[in-house]
């Protein structure tokens, strides 16, 4: 309960997932929190998009939105480059596109300004 957080859409505050689903955080190219479990405000697209520029540059990956506004929070990698090959098939939230409400202090805050003890899916 110490580190408990909610996932909110930025756009319009529904819940989208928790961190007790939060399997890693990936920092340094995308800034990602990474859940391998989301609740049904979260959709996703049918088809593949394919990345043509940036961190997803070649990446084979499915959209995630909040089912509510339509906000894009994320995505799910179908394909991806070696270095990014552990986030294949999770749900993974941008932190520019979600709030954190945390259960202790019962504030809302940004994800990117959130600090999660350290997981991982790389080893």
């Amino acid at each position: 309960p110490e580190d408990c957080a909610v996932f909110q859409c930025r756009g319009c505050w529904a819940v989208l997932g928790d961190s007790l689903h939060l399997c890693a955080q990936e920092e340094r190219r995308l800034g990602l929190l990474v859940c391998f479990k989301v609740t049904n405000g979260v959709a996703w697209e049918d088809s593949l998009m394919i990345g043509l520029e940036g961190a997803l540059l070649g990446c084979a990956y499915n959209a995630l939105s909040c089912r509510s506004c339509g906000l894009i929070v994320g995505f799910i990698l179908y394909s991806a480059s070696s270095d990014l090959a552990y986030l294949r098939g999770f749900f993974c939230f941008f932190k520019d596109s979600i709030l954190c409400y945390l259960l202790k202090n019962q504030i809302i805050i940004e994800a990117s300004k959130v600090n999660f003890p350290a997981v991982t899916l790389k080893e």
